[in-house]
């Protein structure tokens, strides 16, 4: 007879999690409600390096250092919001406070069940998409954070 533990446990690996239902934070800034998050990702930099006596005639690939790319947030344009604009306002020159950006995939009673974080984050553009007056979407405006890496917790 199984495990009725084990079975459970195999079942709840059985799906992968939603991308829809996640929460953004940011310290000392808040939770900021995004339609959109993208921009999570980690990368090696490739050196390469062959030896003037190596008897190979290809180079070697090395991992180098870490780099990281933009996070991107995207979100709607509420009427009394300015939580993003008064972040971005904060910029001076190299005095910004820098803060972790917290996304977390949430299962369906609201807990976090992964969770990643950008490390010394600080807001570089802030960009108000058009508007069109024949158009049915809402005011979006998208943020773009710059990082120093992103964690998995």
């Amino acid at each position: 007879m199984a495990d009725n533990g084990a079975a459970q446990s195999a079942s709840t690996q059985a799906w992968p999690l939603p991308s829809f239902y996640f929460k953004v934070s940011i310290s000392n800034v808040g939770d900021i409600s995004c339609s959109e998050v993208s921009g999570l990702e980690l990368e090696y930099e490739e050196i390469t390096y062959r030896a003037g006596d190596s008897p190979v005639f290809t180079k070697l690939k090395m991992p180098g250092l870490r780099k990281a790319g933009d996070l991107t947030l995207k979100k709607g344009v509420f009427k009394d919001d300015k939580v993003m604009w008064d972040w971005l306002n904060g910029v001076k020159l190299n005095t910004i406070q820098r803060e972790v950006v917290t996304v977390s995939l949430l299962d369906e009673s609201g807990s976090p069940v992964k969770t990643w974080e950008a490390v010394n984050a600080w807001p570089k553009k802030l960009t108000v998409e058009g508007f069109k007056s024949d158009a049915t979407s809402t005011a979006i405006e998208t943020l773009v954070i710059a990082h120093e890496g992103v964690n998995l917790k």
